[in-house]
């Protein structure tokens, strides 16, 4: 609540000078999504159940530009932090450059729900739990200098504070976890922030870009006390450097997108540590054609090459799965409108040919009006029991949305 006060203190501080452009929406939302395989470890048959309200306030004038969006929700099930500043920030814009400063949502690269550059914190949670695709994107406090000369455009993004991304609840989705008889844990974040470039310009008609990255794993890493009789696991955010590059643009009839990234493990660039991922390549190709009105095909195909890999065998411990050093995926993505483009389906499917993991997610959502709308849709995972997908195989679940903007 305390979060959401300040937020509310805020749209009302704010200086409405008689050029400024003053403007306030939001929406109220039910958000509901429910077990279709088995009960989550907590016992309880829901993976989310929650009425939300989101205020947004976009004021402008001039050169200037203040945005401040946040929510306060309540939660049947008794999660915390029920009140969140999604994002609030400054804008100023000058003839050459621009300048954001506070909690803003960043998005880089190319892939649909596949990420080679964009190294910016996601909740994961939301999306295996059925929330609108929005909230998948955790929003970063940091100053986002943007310079536009002739030969090139620059953004330069430092945040003085590290983010994690949010992954799934262990009490409401079954994780793989090797070691289960530990029960004392703790996790260690980060003591700095991060630092991130992007360079892009248009390339004979194409999209170009080269992205820099210096800061830590956005997910954590395990590492016990003992291997032989563990006591207490520490979860930690490995050093990582990135640096990546993509193109895009037509190509027949449809798009092509290419992106590729070298992961460096700074912490174990040895890769004998087996509590660190090793360095890797990640490798991305995407292609989407609009065959006929109002639909939309799109698929990628998406490896990781781990660097080390003898070392990363070599080190691994009796008991723990072995990772392959190619790991190969398929992505496919359907969407088609209806009425007027009132009703959409939409259907997604990634496959890994490497360890048989699995995720779809089909969605059919309608338009009532233009300030109500609804959806339905379900979640469904497969593979292997230490899979990203696999270790959810029992957490299939059917959602349901209906929001009212306002």
């Amino acid at each position: 609540m305390a979060r959401f006060a300040a937020l509310c203190a805020v749209l009302l501080l704010v200086p409405t000078a008689a050029r400024a452009e003053v403007a306030l929406s939001g929406f109220l939302q039910q958000n509901t999504a429910a077990n279709t395989a088995a009960a989550n470890p907590d016992g309880r048959h829901t993976k989310w159940l929650e009425e939300r309200a989101q205020l947004k306030l976009d004021a402008s004038g001039g050169a200037w530009r203040l945005l401040a969006k946040g929510d306060l929700a309540y939660d049947h099930l008794g999660r915390q932090d029920q009140s969140e500043l999604r994002e609030g920030y400054v804008d100023y814009t000058a003839s050459r450059w621009d300048l954001r400063a506070g909690r803003q949502v960043i998005t880089w690269g190319l892939g649909d729900l596949v990420f080679v550059n964009d190294v910016f914190p996601k909740d994961h949670e939301a999306l295996f739990a059925g929330r609108p695709l929005e909230y998948l994107k955790r929003g970063v406090d940091a100053v986002k200098l943007g310079a536009y000369p002739e030969f090139a455009n620059f953004e330069l993004v430092l945040s003085p504070g590290f983010r994690e991304s949010r992954i799934p609840d262990a009490r409401r989705f079954h994780l793989y976890d090797p070691m289960p008889a530990v029960a004392k844990r703790e996790t260690v974040k980060p003591g700095q922030g991060d630092v991130g470039l992007r360079i892009y310009r248009d390339v004979a008609g194409y999209d170009a870009a080269l992205y820099l990255y210096r800061g830590f794993q956005r997910t954590p890493s395990m590492r016990p006390d003992s291997m032989t009789a563990p006591t207490k696991i520490s979860y930690f955010y490995p050093q990582l450097s990135v640096y990546g590059a993509s193109v895009s643009g037509r190509a027949g009839d449809g798009v092509l997108s290419l992106e590729a990234a070298y992961y460096d493990s700074r912490q174990d660039r040895s890769g004998n540590d087996f509590a660190v991922p090793n360095s890797q390549t990640r490798l991305l190709a995407g292609y989407q054609i609009q065959p006929a009105e109002d639909l939309t095909l799109g698929f990628q195909y998406y490896a990781e090459i781990m660097q080390d890999y003898g070392a990363y065998v070599a080190a691994l411990p009796p008991g723990f799965p072995m990772e392959k050093r190619w790991s190969h995926t398929v992505t496919a993505r359907l969407t088609q409108f209806f009425r007027h483009q009132t009703l959409r389906l939409s259907a997604y499917a990634s496959y890994n040919a490497s360890n048989g993991d699995h995720y779809v997610n089909p969605e059919l959502r309608y338009s009532f009006t233009d300030k109500v709308w609804g959806a339905l849709g379900a979640n469904f995972f497969g593979g292997k029991p230490w899979g990203q997908f696999g270790q959810l195989s029992r957490d299939d679940n059917a959602y349901l949305q209906v929001r009212y903007e306002f």
